[in-house]
């Protein structure tokens, strides 16, 4: 059997077209002609096949095995069977894919390996429900935002525009091999050294973050240089630099604190916007009793316990926050309980 120029050409293309090889375009040849001689009547139990790409010659060898599989004979098969041609076709179309989608998942793995905890950019094309995650297409691959790597109750939308965290490159995995997520720290880590030079030279550093995705987020800086305002450079002229975050975040908040060294300003710093009076800290438990005035207990604790919750999660300490009792109101019903008591 010989292979036309012009097949020989069609496969060059179609190997240009499809970005693979022209190799691996004539082995999946080679596969299919061997898998249609086994399923035509009459095949030997087994069988090899040259091709030569220069001159296109193509030679079915038909093998007998012994019980160990050693080829015991082998001769050149008869493939004038009718049947041949329409079988190899088929075989050789599903094994092109095979190898089409092996190229494509091969390039995206060489551009891609190694890239965890980098931001990029993708645009949203659809929701697998099978898997329950959502497809984002990069321009140059694919990849997936798991139900739960995502901000809580977000939409996302097809064609909506959006950054995110690669988490995971899998090399093993059948399906899209890029993992990325929407719902972590880092990922608020990423975004801001996007839009704060400072953080990239050096200048200022980035020392905590603690997070409740879709709700608030609190991230504590500290400058290398006393001529640097950290705070002031992550939330740039008038918050135009915040405002781009909390944009792409749909809205969830963003506090900015200055990192002390003093583990009592820090603390005091991290439970902003609340006025604290006193802070006590056992080392030993790494817990800290904060004493704020009654009109600020609701602010330093936040709506569900949020604000202390996370302040707690930057610091690192246990927060209990108390009233110091001074409003009219809880006087009023100290002095009663008082009087019971005589």
């Amino acid at each position: 059997m010989k292979l036309g120029g012009d097949i020989k050409q069609a496969i060059e293309s179609l190997a240009l077209d499809k970005g693979v090889t022209v190799d691996s375009m004539y082995e999946a040849l080679v596969s299919a002609f061997r898998s249609a001689y086994m399923r035509i009547e009459g095949a030997a139990e087994e069988a090899r096949v040259t091709l030569d790409p220069d001159s296109g010659d193509v030679t079915v060898y038909a093998q007998e095995l012994d019980n160990e599989g050693n080829v015991l004979k082998e001769w050149e098969a008869d493939i004038s069977d009718s049947d041949f041609g329409r079988i190899a076709a088929q075989s050789f179309k599903q094994m092109m894919t095979t190898k089409v989608r092996d190229a494509k998942r091969a390039t995206v793995l060489d551009a891609y390996i190694g890239r965890e905890g980098e931001l990029i950019t993708g645009i949203v094309t659809q929701f697998d429900s099978r898997f329950n995650q959502t497809i984002i297409d990069l321009q140059d691959a694919e990849a997936v935002i798991p139900s739960s790597e995502r901000i809580p109750f977000e939409r996302l939308e097809r064609g909506n525009r959006i950054k995110a965290l690669i988490t995971e490159v899998r090399e093993d995995a059948k399906g899209i091999p890029i993992i990325i997520s929407r719902n972590r720290p880092e990922f608020i880590q990423r975004m801001l050294e996007l839009e704060v030079p400072e953080l990239n030279d050096g200048t200022v550093e980035l020392r905590a973050i603690a997070r409740e995705a879709g709700s608030r987020t609190k991230i504590a800086v500290f400058s290398n240089d006393p001529n640097v305002d950290p705070k002031g450079a992550c939330v740039g002229s008038r918050g135009s630099r915040v405002r781009q975050i909390v944009n792409e975040l749909k809205g969830e908040k963003l506090d900015v604190v200055e990192w002390r060294e003093d583990k009592v300003r820090f603390i005091i710093e991290a439970l902003g916007p609340a006025d604290i009076e006193l802070v006590d800290i056992d080392e030993h438990t790494k817990s800290a009793k904060v004493t704020v005035k009654d009109n600020q207990l609701s602010l330093a604790i936040g709506k569900e316990g949020q604000n202390a919750r996370l302040a707690a999660k930057l610091t690192g300490y246990k927060i209990d926050i108390e009233g110091l009792g001074d409003s009219p109101v809880i006087e009023e019903v100290q002095e009663e309980s008082k009087q019971e008591e005589e």
